[in-house]
């Protein structure tokens, strides 16, 4: 089974590739690649390495949008890459790969998101709004490696703090729109998180998700009522 997790950063889709990982998922972590390919821009003049995320830094300084710009070229490539090898490799029966894939994963272009369709089943992970300051203030104190794509901005006397949680949440407004467009299905955060729920119930979603991909979509009941299909019936 080949599988793509979609969603914002901090939405929980490391965890559940790790998961799947320890399954036999061979697991793809696009974050990481970027990380290996912008080793050298890391790096400080003292040696030690920067976090990608303090790398990129905040969307109000000078050099983010060069800094967002060089991280989204290398994310296009390395999802080109990805795809050609599960093109070539991951098409038989029994091999099963994730694609843990970056929040930016939207912006890379409609050549590859149709190829993300066509050869996994795209689960997508939605954060609920109550969710979203806690998010907010884990990125401002331990900044991941955000695309804001222009929908950062400062009103007239705004704090920068008061700024970046409104243009966080107009952010999350556009890419939960797009998220939602590419999946096959989503998984409800409070489902995703309960206690209850395992790696054995995200395996049978997924497999459901995967034979109904193109065709019509079901709903599920139970303990899945709340993870959806996105798939329509096909036009003859």
């Amino acid at each position: 089974m080949l599988i793509s997790l979609i969603g914002m950063s901090g939405s929980g889709k490391s965890y559940w590739s790790e998961k799947l990982a320890r399954r036999g998922f061979t697991r793809f972590c696009v974050d990481s690649l970027i990380t290996e390919r912008l080793s050298g821009e890391l790096r400080r003049e003292d040696g030690s390495c920067r976090s990608l995320g303090e790398w990129m830094g905040f969307p109000f300084q000078e050099e983010y949008q060069k800094r967002e710009e060089l991280y989204l070229s290398h994310e296009k490539q390395l999802m080109a890459e990805l795809l050609d090898w599960i093109d070539e490799n991951a098409s038989g029966p029994d091999r099963n790969a994730v694609v843990d894939t970056t929040g930016s994963v939207i912006y890379t272009g409609e050549s590859i998101l149709e190829r993300l369709r066509s050869l996994t089943t795209i689960i997508y992970f939605p954060v609920p709004a109550v969710i979203r300051e806690a998010m907010m203030r884990q990125y401002v104190s331990n900044p991941r490696p955000v695309l804001w794509r222009g929908l950062f901005s400062m009103e007239p006397g705004e704090s920068v703090e008061t700024a970046l949680f409104r243009s966080y949440n107009a952010l999350l407004d556009s890419r939960e729109v797009l998220y939602a467009g590419l999946a096959d299905i989503e998984i409800d955060y409070f489902t995703r998180n309960s206690p209850d729920f395992k790696i054995s119930n995200f395996l049978e979603i997924a497999e459901i998700a995967a034979s109904y991909v193109h065709g019509k979509a079901p709903i599920f009941s139970g303990k899945k009522e709340e993870a959806k299909t996105r798939k329509e019936e096909p036009k003859d």
